[in-house]
């Protein structure tokens, strides 16, 4: 079983992104709608470049390595 997340991010500065989680939806065209509605919205429909639909596998890792953190000097 798959679901879609929806999510939008945009650079604030070269070190900043801000991400926002829109939704987990069953299928692809309910993900579409969402972007669809939510590209409307104040802020986003600034930024309607930023949307990702992405595609999961339920009840699998999608994370399967560790990771560094990176402190900029």
């Amino acid at each position: 079983m798959f679901v879609y997340l929806v999510e939008h991010s945009r650079e604030i500065n070269p070190d900043e992104t801000d991400v926002k989680t829109i939704g987990i939806y069953s299928t692809e065209e309910k993900a579409r709608d969402a972007i669809a509605r939510t590209s409307k919205l104040v802020g986003f429909r600034d930024h309607v470049s930023g949307f990702t639909a992405d595609k999961y596998v339920i009840d699998e890792d999608h994370w399967e390595e560790g990771f560094h953190t990176y402190t900029p000097a």
